[in-house]
């Protein structure tokens, strides 16, 4: 009886069954890949491009100046 308890303790325990623990990390990466490219695009997107803005330009910077 106290074999077989010890035995699924160690079945269940994290650090000694690598299918468990690589099945856990495995999916902890993809979600954390996942996350970052979300945020990135998140990201880009509220920064992104608004259109072309309205500068006024003095008359005097243009490629023909004008004078009074």
């Amino acid at each position: 009886m106290q074999n077989n308890t010890t035995e699924t303790a160690e079945k269940n325990d994290f650090g000694r069954n690598w299918v468990i623990s690589s099945r856990f990390l495995f999916h902890i990466q993809l979600f954390a890949i996942v996350a970052f490219v979300l945020g990135g695009c998140y990201g880009l997107y509220s920064m992104r491009y608004k259109g072309k803005p309205k500068v006024e330009v003095p008359e005097s910077t243009l490629y023909t100046p004008k004078y009074n």
